[in-house]
C-alpha cells in the first residue's frame, strides 16, 4: 500500500470513528458553560449538579461544606437578573459606594429556595468567612448579590465577584451602629449559600 492510499483509508476510517468518539467524550453541560461562581445548597428544589466531590471541590471540601446535590450559578445567569442598586457608606474606606446586583432573595429563588420564614441561611466567603441570618432578614434588609461597585465587575481578590450586601445607611437598627460593625452579615468574595433543610 503506498503512503497515499494508507492517508486516505486513515481518513475515510477517523471520519467514520469521529462520532462513535464524540459521543462518549461530549462535555457535561456544566463544563460547556461559564464556570459556576456561587453554589446554592440545602433546600434547594431547582438544582443542576450531583454531591459535592472533594477531587472537584476541595474549597468547599476544606472549609467543611456538604451536599447531596445544589444549584450552581455562573456569572452570565447572576447578571442576567434583575439589578438592584444600592449606595451604602463601607467600612473599608467610609464612603458611599453604589453597588448593584440581583436580589439575593431573587437569586435564591431561582435556585427553588422557600420564599421567606425564619430558616437559616449561611454565606460564605472564599476566604473561610461565614455568617448565618434567615429568609426573613434577606428579605427585610434587601440583600443584594453585588456584581459591580461604582459601574465595574469586582474581580476575584478584591470584593468579588460577588458581595452579599446591603444599604445599612438604610435600615435604622445597622445605621444606628458604628460603621464597623455595619457590615458583619455580609461576606465579600461570596460563593457559597447553604439553606437549612430543618
Amino acid at each position: 500500500m503506498n503512503k497515499r492510499q494508507f492517508l486516505t483509508r486513515a481518513a475515510v476510517l477517523g471520519a467514520s470513528v469521529t462520532p462513535a468518539f464524540g459521543a462518549g467524550n461530549a462535555k457535561p453541560a456544566a463544563c460547556a458553560a461559564a464556570p459556576a461562581i456561587l453554589t446554592v445548597s440545602g433546600a434547594v428544589k431547582h438544582t443542576n449538579r450531583g454531591p459535592l466531590d472533594p477531587a472537584f471541590d476541595p474549597l468547599m471540601t476544606k472549609q467543611l461544606v456538604k451536599f447531596a446535590s445544589a444549584r450552581t450559578f455562573d456569572y452570565p445567569s447572576i447578571a442576567s437578573l434583575p439589578a438592584v442598586t444600592i449606595k451604602p457608606t463601607v467600612e473599608y474606606d467610609a464612603k458611599q459606594h453604589t453597588l448593584s446586583g440581583p436580589l439575593l432573595a431573587n437569586v435564591l429563588e431561582k435556585a427553588g429556595v422557600p420564599g421567606a420564614g425564619d430558616t437559616k441561611v449561611s454565606l460564605r466567603a472564599v476566604d473561610g468567612y461565614a455568617v448565618l441570618t434567615t429568609l426573613d432578614n434577606i428579605r427585610a434588609w434587601r440583600f443584594i448579590v453585588a456584581t459591580q461597585m461604582d459601574g465595574k465587575p469586582m474581580p476575584l481578590g478584591g470584593l468579588g465577584p460577588l458581595w452579599a450586601i446591603y444599604d445599612a445607611d438604610n435600615i435604622p437598627e445597622l445605621a444606628a451602629k458604628p460603621l464597623k460593625d455595619r457590615f458583619v452579615l455580609c461576606p465579600w468574595g461570596l460563593y457559597q449559600i447553604q439553606v437549612s433543610e430543618a
